[in-house]
């Protein structure tokens, strides 16, 4: 990163103030990189474990393929979705707070009697299929925020506070370069003035 300074008492007040920011600040965005990290492996092990889950509860009902084409899937339908907001790290995430279902009516006479167990093994496999769902969407707005933390710390650690420091000690260079130079001056200055005063003094004297 280019900084842009002026070789003066003023841009380096200025180039320090934001170093001292962005110095203060590193370690908490770090902090929050580290906390996502967490996260977001917590939560792809999460994912993994709840598509599991899916696939075997699928397969366990593998068997009972003969009884399923007697069953209408139109009975249930989900009739809403109630969730909740939350923030982990600083990000807001979607929390599943429960599933509601709507139950068509249906003939207690005319349906098989397995009917009750099968509208609750369709609620489960919904159920786990919309956790799947979100804990997904969780995933990919937690691992957004770690890569856009990542992003800031090594804008901070390896552009921004290098950029300001490098600045930095160019103009606390060149300020000592003009002081010594203005010094050296000064003493030039002065031996030529001393040396006039005493051929003043010397051309007085005779």
């Amino acid at each position: 990163m280019a900084v842009k300074f002026q070789y003066n008492k003023t841009s380096l007040q200025v180039l320090e103030k934001q170093l001292k920011v962005r110095k203060r600040t590193l370690p908490i965005i770090k902090s929050k990189e580290s906390a996502l990290r967490v996260e977001v492996k917590k939560c792809k092990d999460d994912l993994v474990r709840l598509r599991t889950e899916l696939e075997e509860n699928i397969a366990r009902y593998d068997s009972m393929f003969a009884l399923w084409n007697e069953f209408d899937p139109t009975l249930v339908t989900v009739k809403d979705v109630q969730m909740s907001v939350r923030k982990i790290a600083g990000t807001r995430i979607p929390v599943l707070d429960g599933v509601d279902f709507q139950v068509a009516p249906f003939s207690l006479f005319n349906s098989p009697k397995w009917y009750y167990d099968g509208i609750g093994i369709i609620q489960d496999l919904a159920r786990a299929a919309i956790l799947q769902e979100f804990t997904a969407a969780k995933l990919t707005l937690l691992e957004k925020a770690r890569k856009k933390t990542t992003q800031k710390v090594n804008l901070f650690e390896k552009v921004q506070i290098p950029g300001y420091e490098d600045a930095i000690r160019k103009i606390k260079r060149f300020m000592e370069d003009e002081e010594n130079l203005s010094k050296s001056s000064q003493k030039i200055l002065k031996s030529l003035l001393e040396k006039r005063e005493a051929k003043k003094e010397k051309e007085a004297q005779v």
